[in-house]
């Protein structure tokens, strides 16, 4: 799966998914937008490092909408009813769970690191105090410096194409026509 973040005028983001399984998802506008970390590219980042499948991301991978709809009417009704019938299991409300603690943990935590924060809000002990993993925070933090470098590079109508774990490799910069330049 493939998900790429551009950038649009107005200070916001677009995110485009193509996967393997599931139907088609149309893009969809991003909340969040930042100059250096979209909010749901820290999700995506975090997720891929941590091997959250049940998380935003993994459950798109797997064939669920989560926070898509399809581009069909009629197999965006389909797709409902099948995810109604199913609802998220204990591991991946877990998975989500853990997505969000990490996000929130690693964001402003990058912000210091980079320069934009001069202290971490005080709610950040409490989530701290969870963190079970010095390691993976720090490769969630590498990740997030080499998406923000490009990320505020980017010209407006740009975008930048994650891969999924598993699934298509690698990360490119989108152009304006929205083909993948070749390398």
């Amino acid at each position: 799966m493939d998900v790429t973040f551009t950038k649009v005028s107005g200070r916001r983001y677009r995110m485009t998914v193509v996967r393997e399984h599931g139907p088609q998802l149309a893009p969809r506008q991003g909340p969040g937008y930042d100059d250096h970390l979209p909010h749901d590219a820290v999700h995506f980042l975090v997720e891929a490092e941590a091997g959250l499948s049940g998380g935003v991301f993994g459950r798109i991978a797997a064939g669920r909408n989560n926070l898509f709809w399809a581009v069909d009417p009629v197999e965006r009704n389909r797709q409902a009813r099948r995810e109604a019938k199913r609802p998220p299991s204990p591991a991946e409300r877990a998975d989500m769970a853990r997505s969000e603690s990490l996000a929130s943990l690693c964001d402003p935590l990058w912000r210091l690191r980079s320069g934009q924060r001069s202290d971490l809000p005080e709610w950040f002990s409490s989530i701290a105090a969870d963190l079970d993993s010095a390691a993976l925070v720090e490769r969630i933090l590498v990740r997030l410096d080499a998406f923000a470098a490009r990320w505020y590079a980017l010209p407006v109508g740009d975008g930048i194409t994650l891969s999924w774990p598993g699934t298509t490799a690698g990360a490119r910069r989108v152009g304006r026509t929205g083909h993948l330049p070749s390398s």
